[in-house]
């Protein structure tokens, strides 16, 4: 992915080391980096600096991770990435309720950051990017169109979401319960197998027997895999 200029972060963590690191790491990759040590100096940034993504520390003193990205997301369009000590499925949940967009557990690769950071910006703001090159595709959001090896697929409406999800967020598992939550929504009443339905005709229109492209990985869910 190509850097980009003008994309703000804002890093929340009372953890020093851990700001120092990260503020590090993200301007060398060209961003635009604010931090803060609690939540409550957080919000106030956030109206001030008005930043596309925020990686929030959900364990802080005072105002904890979660208030804090219940009242960012009231503000706007704004990508957070929550971080937590604990990988635990009820941690998980609550995030994701009050309207995290992604979450990652305590330690992590810088990569993997970063990864997630690109898909944020592929998926949230890809006006920012116009039409996004990743290997051999070509999505193109303003026109609904993905293109692949210089071939425009034909898929339905929810193809493309499906698609455009999984290519976006390219290299990382995904997992069915995120797929139907995501692409699907979290009101989707219906069962799971749906989406090994949509995966089978993707692959059908990718020529992608062999299911090199679209990875299954089981008992964790698909992985596009372009390398």
């Amino acid at each position: 992915m190509q850097k980009l200029k003008g994309i703000k972060i804002l890093l929340v963590d009372d953890e020093p080391n851990i700001l120092q690191f990260l503020e590090m790491g993200l301007v060398n990759e060209g961003f635009e980096v604010v931090t803060s040590p609690d939540g409550l100096t957080a919000v106030t940034l956030a109206s001030q600096f008005e930043p596309h993504i925020v990686i929030l520390d959900v364990m802080m003193p005072g105002m904890d991770g979660l208030e804090v990205c219940r009242m960012l997301k009231k503000s706007g369009n704004i990508a957070v990435i929550m971080l937590t000590a604990k990988d635990e499925v009820e941690d998980r949940v609550k995030g994701l309720t009050i309207g995290a967009d992604d979450y990652m557990a305590k330690p992590f690769s810088f990569e993997e950051l970063l990864a997630r950071i690109n898909a944020r910006i592929r998926n949230q703001f890809p006006n920012l990017l116009g039409e996004v090159v990743i290997g051999p595709f070509r999505v193109d959001d303003r026109r609904k169109e993905i293109v692949f090896n210089e071939r425009v697929l034909e898929l339905s409406p929810t193809e493309y979401d499906l698609l455009k999800f999984m290519v976006l967020n390219q290299g990382l598992v995904l997992s069915k319960t995120m797929i139907l939550d995501k692409v699907w929504g979290y009101d989707f009443a219906g069962e799971e197998n749906i989406v090994e339905v949509y995966i089978r005709s993707l692959r059908e229109k990718l020529s992608d027997k062999e299911h090199r492209l679209i990875r299954t990985l089981r008992g964790a869910g698909y992985r596009v895999d372009l390398s």
